[in-house]
């Protein structure tokens, strides 16, 4: 199975899942601390809900490979893992940013994968 394959699953399914759980709030175990985080870091319940979106529409857009919008997908991904790592590294500790981390690493080495593709869109 290709490597590139797998790392497209399982961001594509932690994604799904977080995001499912910041804009709808249906999980009470995550949602209650994961918005607790969010006004810890100074931001909103609508903060919390354009982060799910964006998170949403790169879980969905990355399996379009070989096209713009797969990469768009994995820089939107990796944004919200850097943010995320950003506000747990100040407002935290390390360890509470080993998820993002992961993530990060997973939709960086989608992108890439794809930078050929990039760098030929890009002129």
């Amino acid at each position: 199975m290709n490597i590139q394959l797998i790392g497209l699953g399982l961001l594509s399914t932690f994604f799904l899942f977080a995001s499912s759980i910041k804009i709808f709030g249906w999980l009470k175990p995550i949602f209650e601390p994961q918005l607790a985080m969010f006004i810890k870091y100074g931001l909103n319940r609508q903060i919390m809900t354009l982060t799910g979106l964006i998170e949403l529409f790169g879980s969905i857009t990355i399996w379009f490979q070989g096209s713009w919008v797969g990469v768009f997908g994995a820089l939107a991904l990796l944004g919200t893992s850097v943010g995320a790592l950003a506000c747990h590294l100040y407002f935290d500790t390390w360890k509470d940013g080993v998820p993002a981390m992961i993530t990060g690493l997973l939709s960086a080495y989608i992108i890439w994968t794809n930078h050929s593709f990039l760098l030929t869109s890009l002129g």
